[in-house]
C-alpha cells in the first residue's frame, strides 16, 4: 500500500471508527503530512509504499527533526514537540498492524527522552495582584475578573471555558460536567468566589445569547449576529491575560493555562491527594498529573528547615 492512501485511511478511521475530535485528528494530518513531504522530498519520489518504512527511515527522520527542520516562527523543535510527530508516526504503524498491512512494527519507534518539566503557576500573591488589577466597572471588565476566578476555581482548559454554554454553568450547585480531552467527560467545581463573580456577571447581562463569556469588541451587529460569532475566543482570552499581567507587574509570560497550573498547585498544597486532583483536572494518566508533585512537596521543605544545620 502506498502511504498517500495509507495516510487518508488511517485519518477516516480515526474519526469515523475510533470517534476521536476533528482537532486530534486534524493534528495527525498535520505531523503525518509532514513526515510524508519529507519523505517524498528525501526519497525524490511522488509515493512510497509503507513496506519500505523501516528502522533507518524512522532514524533518518529523528534527525531531521532533532538537528535540521526550524520552524519559521519559533525555531528548532524541543523534544517533547519532536516527539508528537513520534506519536502520530507509531499510531499510524500501529493502524496498518491490525489492518494486517505489512509494515514496520510500531515498538521500533521510540520516543525521545524528555527532561522533566518545569512548570510555572502563580503564587497566591501574585494572583491577587492579578485579580485585583482588573477593574470591574463595565460589563467587559466584570466578564474579564469573572474568568479568571472561573479558570482559577475550574482548572479548565481555556477551549473548555470558551466552549460553555450559559445554561450549563449551574451557579447554585456550584458545579457542572464538561467534556475534555478525548472526549473524557468530568465536573468541575465553582469556589464561593467564582459563583459570586458569575452571579454578577451574568445578571448584568442582558444579552440573548447562549455562550457564557461572549466578546464585546470587533464586528457588530451588520453581518447577523449568531451565537458562535459572539462566543469569546481562546486567542482573545490569551491576549486578555497577557494585559493583566503586564499591569499587575508579573515580570514572566502567563496565558490560561498557567492558571490550570495554578488550580493543582493550590489543592495539592493544601492537602489534596494527587488521584483527586488527576480526576478534577481530567488527566488520562496519573503520570501527567504528577508534574505537579516537585513544586508541592512541602513536607521537604519543613523536613530542611528543621534538619539542615544552616537553619540552627
Amino acid at each position: 500500500m502506498e502511504i498517500k492512501e495509507a495516510i487518508l485511511r488511517f485519518l477516516e478511521y480515526c474519526e469515523l471508527d475510533k470517534n476521536l475530535s476533528l482537532k486530534t485528528v486534524k493534528m495527525y494530518a498535520y505531523y503525518l503530512n509532514f513526515f510524508q513531504k519529507w519523505l517524498f522530498l528525501t526519497q525524490k519520489v511522488e509515493d512510497f509504499q509503507v513496506i519500505k518504512i523501516d528502522d533507518n527511515v524512522v532514524r533518518n527522520f529523528r534527525l531531521y527533526l532533532s538537528h535540521e527542520y526550524k520552524n519559521p516562527d519559533k525555531g528548532a523543535l524541543k523534544r517533547q514537540t519532536q516527539n508528537y510527530f513520534l506519536v502520530a508516526l507509531r499510531s499510524f504503524l500501529r493502524y496498518l498492524v491490525r489492518q494486517r498491512v505489512q509494515s514496520l512494527s510500531p515498538d521500533m519507534v521510540e520516543l525521545g527522552k524528555n527532561r522533566d518539566r518545569i512548570i510555572k503557576f502563580l503564587s497566591p500573591a501574585e494572583l491577587k495582584r492579578l485579580f485585583e488589577i482588573v477593574n470591574p466597572k463595565d460589563e467587559q471588565g466584570l466578564r474579564d475578573r469573572t474568568i479568571l476566578e472561573v479558570l482559577f476555581s475550574t482548572g479548565l482548559r481555556v477551549s473548555e471555558l470558551v466552549a460553555l454554554n450559559r445554561e450549563q454553568a449551574n451557579i447554585q450547585s456550584g458545579e457542572f460536567g464538561v467534556i475534555g480531552k478525548g472526549g473524557k467527560a468530568r465536573v468541575v467545581f465553582l469556589s464561593k468566589h467564582a459563583k459570586e463573580w458569575l452571579n454578577l456577571y451574568l445578571t448584568k447581562r442582558s444579552d440573548p445569547y447562549n455562550p457564557l463569556f461572549i466578546r464585546y469588541s470587533g464586528p457588530k451587529g451588520k453581518e447577523g449576529l449568531t451565537n458562535e460569532r459572539l462566543r469569546l475566543s481562546a486567542r482573545s482570552i490569551e491576549r486578555m491575560i497577557d494585559k493583566y499581567r503586564k499591569k499587575a507587574g508579573i515580570l514572566f509570560r502567563i496565558g490560561p493555562h498557567i492558571l490550570r497550573h495554578s488550580y493543582a498547585t493550590d489543592l495539592l498544597s493544601h492537602g489534596a491527594d494527587l488521584r483527586s486532583v488527576q480526576e478534577m483536572l481530567g488527566h488520562k494518566n496519573i503520570a501527567t498529573t504528577q508534574i505537579y508533585t516537585h513544586v508541592t512537596n512541602f513536607g521537604l521543605k519543613q523536613i530542611h528547615e528543621k534538619f539542615h544545620s544552616g537553619n540552627k
